[in-house]
C-alpha cells in the first residue's frame, strides 16, 4: 500500500510516478474503482492526472458546451459587426 499525499495547492491529491509506477496496479484500481483522482509528479512538479473515465466523460462534455457557448457568441459578435439581417429580410433579398 502506498500513501497519497494531499497537495498544498489545491484538493486533488498527487503521487510521485515512481510510486504510482511501482504500485501500478493499486494505482489504477484506487482510480478505477475507488473513484479517486490523483495528480502525477516528478520532481515536485505535477506533469498528469488520474480520472475515472466518468469524469473524462463529464470533463469532456463540459469542455463541448463551453466551446459551443464561445461560438455562439463569437457568431452573434460576427453578426453584428456586419449588420444583422432577419430571416424576413433574407427570405425577401433571395425572393422566396
Amino acid at each position: 500500500m502506498f500513501v497519497v499525499h494531499k497537495r498544498e495547492d489545491g484538493p486533488m491529491p498527487s503521487l510521485s510516478a515512481v510510486k504510482a509506477r511501482q504500485a501500478f496496479a493499486e494505482t489504477i484500481n484506487r482510480v478505477a474503482f475507488g473513484k479517486e483522482r490523483i495528480i502525477l509528479e516528478r520532481h515536485g512538479k505535477p506533469v498528469v492526472a488520474l480520472v475515472p473515465v466518468e469524469d473524462l466523460r463529464l470533463f469532456e462534455r463540459l469542455l463541448e458546451e463551453y466551446e459551443d457557448r464561445l461560438d455562439v457568441k463569437a457568431a452573434r459578435k460576427a453578426l453584428k459587426e456586419r449588420g444583422e439581417v432577419s430571416l424576413k429580410e433574407l427570405k425577401t433579398k433571395l425572393g422566396l
